[in-house]
């Protein structure tokens, strides 16, 4: 498996007024990898993707991709004086690309609250992620002039929609579907847009133990028939357990442990983090 970092977080520090979210994150992801971040709830997993996908801009820090600088940025302004976090002044620049800017470059998510286009046909919700990489543009549209590529990207759609065993479902209403394979639909819509790293934020959620299963089944699949990366946020131990290179793990915003499956599962501070440790009975 090669090394080459797909992505690397330096020192990622989110802060929202007084509260630090994330708290000087530093990790890696390398190519082909399946890396999970876990930590309890609050533990800052899902502001960190927002992060990375520009949803947020991190107070402080650096993230690359393909080991490029992507996002950058310092405390600025007011949050000169309420900065809490570590690493102040190590960075200088700014770069905060826009959430569809890094889709471009190759970086796909799905959410914890899954968010389809409810309404939507399931082919229509892979056919717009499919236009995000449409060669077209405001003069072919307006006089129509664009067929051929609006036929190659619906051929796409119903090929990507077969390969992941919903071609049957291609008329169905998104929202109409069973919990399970609006996942898969989510999947689906993201790997539409060509991604080179994928993020899922808590894929199994309301599943049952079969469908997680069966869903581990399906990460792997798609990693190795897609060439992907995948850094996933997960709370089912089993699904991270089974399908995880490594692990980073969170506690109040903070990088506790890092290590392979069997390092994490033994590690102290991981397991007083999840169970907490008990005051010592007093007689």
């Amino acid at each position: 498996m090669s090394q080459a970092h797909v992505l690397q977080l330096e020192n990622v520090t989110m802060q929202f007024g007084g509260v630090v979210a994330v708290n000087d994150l530093s990790l890696e992801v390398n190519q082909g990898e399946i890396v999970a971040l876990i930590g309890p709830n609050g533990a800052g997993k899902t502001t960190a993707f927002n992060c990375i996908t520009g949803v947020y801009e991190p107070t402080n820090g650096r993230i690359s991709f393909c080991e490029q600088p992507m996002v950058e940025n310092f405390p600025k302004g007011k949050m000169q004086k309420l900065y809490a976090g570590e690493n102040k002044g190590k960075f200088t620049h700014t770069l905060n690309p826009t959430p569809d800017k890094i889709t471009q470059l190759g970086i796909a998510r799905t959410f914890q609250n899954i968010r389809l286009f409810s309404k939507l046909s399931v082919l229509d919700n892979v056919l717009i992620a499919k236009h995000m990489r449409a060669k077209q543009n405001v003069f072919s549209a307006t006089f129509r002039l664009n067929a051929a590529e609006e036929k190659r990207m619906r051929e796409e759609s119903l090929a990507l929609l077969e390969e992941q065993n919903l071609l049957h479902l291609k008329d169905e209403v998104a929202g109409s579907l069973p919990y399970g394979l609006q996942r898969h639909l989510e999947i689906a819509r993201a790997l539409a847009t060509q991604p080179k790293l994928l993020l899922l934020d808590e894929p199994a959620a309301g599943m049952n133990p079969q469908e997680t299963q069966e869903l581990a089944q399906f990460i792997h699949r798609i990693r190795d028939e897609y060439n992907l990366t995948i850094l996933i946020i997960e709370h089912h131990m089993d699904l991270v357990m089974q399908i995880s290179d490594r692990i980073y793990v969170l506690d109040f915003g903070k990088l506790i442990a890092q290590g392979t499956p069997a390092e994490i599962q033994n590690n102290p501070r991981v397991i007083e983090a999840y169970l907490g440790v008990a005051d010592d009975a007093e007689d």
